[in-house]
């Protein structure tokens, strides 16, 4: 790289499904993997979430060092990633010309908070408007649901994507759980969706839109993002 990357990465700060007393957050995974994606490939990483501090992560999503998949176990040893995780920036205070791309990891913590932030929104639109890479995986492309490109035509519209399918929702048995099916919604905005089988990975470049299905695609999205950045086709 002739200079270095920065990437943004934005989370949920939803600890619970609503208001249940239900437990969600971040999924671990959906964070770690990409992130050490990009500082192995020399970019420099920020992490924000949408009110700031301490990010909650989906008690489902990690266990005992030694039982998760590696990235995870490598970010529960990591002083300063999780310094990062435990001190996000809030959405408000970010300046996106700083960056040349955001990413957005799922977890079902983003089906209640992305979509209801109009800063994340006015965030990604001028993201959009200003050339950078756009990035979400699982269930973070629900933050995607209420930007609009420079037309004022919402983002998805006409283009690939993906996202946690709703036969995946039915199969981890929170399809009555979440506030609206984030496949149907992604259609119903004139997304031009696709999917594999449930929990295999899968993810999608439109140009500079790059989503990916599920927690077992964060890699495969994290790649194809890099790509993008690398002088693979921007459009």
């Amino acid at each position: 790289m002739k200079n270095q990357l920065k990437i943004l990465m934005i989370l949920t700060s939803s600890a619970t499904m609503g208001e249940t007393n239900k437990s969600t957050g971040l999924w671990f995974e959906e964070l770690a993997t990409p992130y050490y994606a990009f500082l192995d490939a020399g970019a420099s990483v920020t992490l924000a979430s949408i009110e700031g501090g301490p990010a909650p992560i989906d008690p489902r999503s990690v266990k005992a060092g030694g039982e998760n998949e590696a990235s995870v176990d490598r970010f529960l040893v990591d002083e300063t990633a999780s310094k990062a995780l435990n001190e996000t920036l809030p959405v408000c205070a970010i300046d996106i010309s700083e960056y040349d791309a955001v990413f957005l990891p799922g977890g079902h913590g983003t089906m209640w908070d992305l979509p209801e932030s109009a800063e994340l929104a006015v965030l990604l639109r001028k993201a959009w408007a200003d050339g950078k890479v756009i990035a979400a995986v699982c269930h973070g492309p629900a933050g995607l649901v209420n930007v609009k490109d420079e037309n004022g035509v919402p983002l998805v519209s006409g283009r690939r994507v993906t996202c946690f399918s709703d036969s995946e929702e039915r199969a981890a048995g929170l399809d009555e759980a979440v506030p609206f099916p984030l496949e149907t919604r992604l259609r119903e905005l004139g997304g031009r969706y696709e999917s594999i089988a449930d929990f295999q990975p899968f993810a999608i470049a439109d140009g500079r839109l790059i989503t990916g299905q599920n927690p077992a695609s964060s890699a495969l999205t994290a790649k194809l993002m890099l790509e993008a950045l690398n002088g693979g086709e921007v459009l």
